[in-house]
């Protein structure tokens, strides 16, 4: 047997012990807000086993140890928390948040003449949300052209938003998108082949993307305050006292009677946040 061999049947033997996932799993919770009880631990140790082959190493022992080291905590943990973060997102999910956008909030702000738009994705993943955030407003100014606006999509993991940059897709991933958007908004690959699509160059110069983190107790975005915000799907991996700490600051970003639109599965029950609620998971900012 190679080298290589008895490496692959090393590392697949190796164990994360309840000590190194103690000391790993505050170190996520207390820096990036996600909370893995001991029951995660399998899950972790899966993911991080992509981490030992990349650095070459044997033992979740020998891996905590970098991460903790000065070399790790700069070079490290970006790579780290890319593997356990959850990047799950489509193209028009929960579509009923696109729907109100165009049949009652844009015709809100026109009618208050609110007519430039700050939208900011503050967990844009790989970009399909922003996009579709793009095309709805891109079909809102063709019949209202007074409106302006800007995106900005954020999100903690370097892989994902150098994918949501690229904005290169496989053709499945737009499926949920309707034909007519299908044409205006995405190139085929001159590649058939490769089977992908890209979102056209119009669209993508009109969003601006940054790596943040929403356990950072400042937010210092590249636009200022927000007129809507997304964050949708990413607070039910935080506890409730981060999941309060995380929307105050966010509706802090919020202009006057902005609007915050959260996941379906997500609740602001007895939070004291300086929101109404307009719908189930739209906010309106209080005044």
């Amino acid at each position: 047997m190679n080298n290589d061999s008895n490496y692959i049947l090393n590392i697949y033997k190796t164990t994360l012990s309840d000590a190194d996932f103690a000391k790993l799993s505050k170190f996520i919770y207390d820096n990036y807000g996600i909370k893995l009880p001991l029951a995660k631990k399998t899950m972790l140790q899966s993911r991080l086993l992509k981490r030992l082959r990349s650095l070459n190493m044997t033992t979740f022992s020998e891996y905590t140890k970098y991460l903790f080291s000065a070399e790790g905590l700069q070079n490290e943990v970006l790579y780290m928390i890319d593997e356990v973060s959850t990047n799950k997102t489509d193209f028009f999910r929960e579509n009923a948040h696109f729907e109100f956008m165009t049949n009652e909030l844009l015709p809100y702000f026109l009618k208050h003449n609110i007519t430039n738009l700050n939208v900011w994705s503050a967990a844009a993943s790989s970009g399909e949300e922003i996009y579709t955030l793009g095309m709805v407003l891109s079909e809102f100014k063709e019949k209202n052209p007074v409106l302006n606006f800007s995106l900005l999509g954020s999100d903690i993991s370097k892989t994902m938003l150098s994918k949501a940059i690229s904005a290169i897709y496989p053709e499945t991933a737009i499926a949920p998108v309707p034909l007519e958007l299908k044409r205006k908004y995405f190139l085929r690959s001159k590649d058939r082949d490769a089977k992908t699509v890209r979102v056209i160059p119009k669209l993508r110069e009109k969003v601006t993307f940054q790596l943040l983190n929403l356990m950072s107790k400042v937010y210092e975005t590249k636009m200022n305050q927000f007129d809507i915000i997304f964050c949708r799907n990413v607070l039910i991996y935080f506890d409730r006292e981060t999941q309060e700490k995380v929307l105050t600051r966010l509706i802090e970003k919020l202009k006057p009677t902005g609007f915050i639109f959260l996941g379906h599965s997500e609740s602001i029950t007895n939070m004291k946040l300086n929101v109404k609620q307009v719908k189930p998971t739209i906010f309106i900012k209080g005044t």
